[in-house]
C-alpha cells in the first residue's frame, strides 16, 4: 500500500465529526458516549463501506476558528494513523490514514491522548485519495478491543453471508389460519423488506405444547424450533425493524377470534424478540 502525504488543509476537505466511545472515564476526561449495545455495533458495520483496525500515529488539534460546528466542550483533531487491517470494504487505502474527529476536552483543554492506541474506524473511503478517509458517523470510531474485535468481525462475516437477512421495512400481512384440532393453528407474518426478497415468520399453536415460531429470510418456511438468537443479524433486523403494533389493515385473518390471535401472536414476537437496546443517538 503506497501512501502520499499531503498538506493539513487537504485533509480539512474530508470533515468528519466523531464522539470517541470510551469504557467509562479517561483520565480527566468526561466519557460523553457510552460503549456500544449490539445493535449500536450492528448500525455502525451495516452502513459503513469500509472497516479498518488502526493505531493512532500523531494527533495535531485544528485551531476553533477553522473548526465549525463543534460541540460545546470538544476540540477537533487531524489524526494521523496507522493500518493495521482492513476487516471489510474494497476500496483503496494507504499503510497510513488521516482524517479529522471531534474528541471530548477536559478541564485544562485537552483530549485522551489516543496515540499508539489502537481504535476501530467505520468509514467510507475518499475518491483519489487513498490515505484518506471519512468517518461514517460521529461516533464511527471505536476503542480497539479484543471483545470489540471478536464481535465486529463475527457480525461483518453475517453482513456479507449469501444468505443474509435483508433489511425488515414494515409489515406486509399477518394470517391466522385454524387448525382441525382444538388449539391447533398457526400465523403468518409476511414482511416488507428493502431489495423486495421474502421474508416471514411463522407462529405455530400445537395442542398441550407452548407456542412456538421462527424466522424465514427466503422462500422456505420458517423453522419454528429456532427462533433467532439473541444479538444476532437475525434478530437485529426483526428486533429493531418491527413496529409494536402492525399497521391497520394488515391483518386480513377471516372473523373476530383468528384476528386476535392474528394480533397476540405479533405481540408474542415483539415480546420475546426484546428491546432493541441502542446507546448512540
Amino acid at each position: 500500500m503506497s501512501v502520499v502525504r499531503r498538506p493539513l488543509l487537504a485533509g480539512l476537505a474530508t470533515l468528519s465529526f466523531l464522539v470517541l466511545a470510551v469504557p467509562g472515564h479517561a483520565a480527566g476526561v468526561p466519557a460523553i458516549a457510552a460503549q456500544p449495545t449490539f445493535a449500536d455495533l450492528a448500525d455502525l458495520a451495516d452502513s459503513a463501506p469500509l472497516v479498518i483496525q488502526a493505531r493512532v500515529a500523531r494527533m495535531t488539534r485544528v485551531a476553533d476558528e477553522r473548526a465549525p460546528g463543534r460541540l460545546p466542550g470538544t476540540g477537533r483533531y487531524y489524526m494521523e494513523a496507522d493500518t493495521l487491517a482492513l476487516l471489510t470494504g474494497t476500496a483503496p487505502i494507504g499503510e497510513s490514514l488521516r482524517y479529522l474527529v471531534d474528541l471530548p476536552l477536559d478541564a485544562r483543554g485537552k483530549p485522551a491522548d489516543l496515540r499508539k492506541r489502537e481504535v476501530l474506524l467505520f468509514a467510507r473511503s475518499v475518491p483519489g485519495r487513498p490515505g484518506e478517509i471519512q468517518l461514517t458517523s460521529p461516533d464511527a470510531q471505536l476503542l480497539w478491543s479484543p471483545e470489540l474485535d471478536a464481535q465486529t468481525r463475527g457480525l461483518l462475516r453475517q453482513l456479507v453471508a449469501p444468505d443474509a437477512p435483508a433489511h425488515i421495512t414494515g409489515v406486509r400481512e399477518l394470517l391466522y389460519v385454524p387448525g382441525t384440532l382444538a388449539g391447533q393453528g398457526e400465523t403468518q407474518i409476511f414482511l416488507r423488506t428493502a431489495d423486495g426478497s421474502a421474508a416471514s415468520i411463522t407462529v405455530r399453536h400445537q395442542p398441550g405444547r407452548p407456542v412456538s415460531w421462527g424466522a424465514s429470510f427466503s422462500e422456505l418456511v420458517a423453522d419454528v424450533t429456532r427462533p433467532p438468537a439473541q444479538d444476532s443479524l437475525e434478530w437485529y433486523r426483526l428486533a429493531c425493524s418491527l413496529p409494536n403494533l402492525p399497521p391497520d389493515g394488515a391483518n386480513v385473518s377471516e372473523g373476530y377470534d383468528a384476528k386476535a390471535q392474528a394480533q397476540a401472536d405479533y405481540r408474542t414476537v415483539v415480546g420475546e424478540l426484546g428491546v432493541c437496546e441502542r446507546n448512540r443517538s
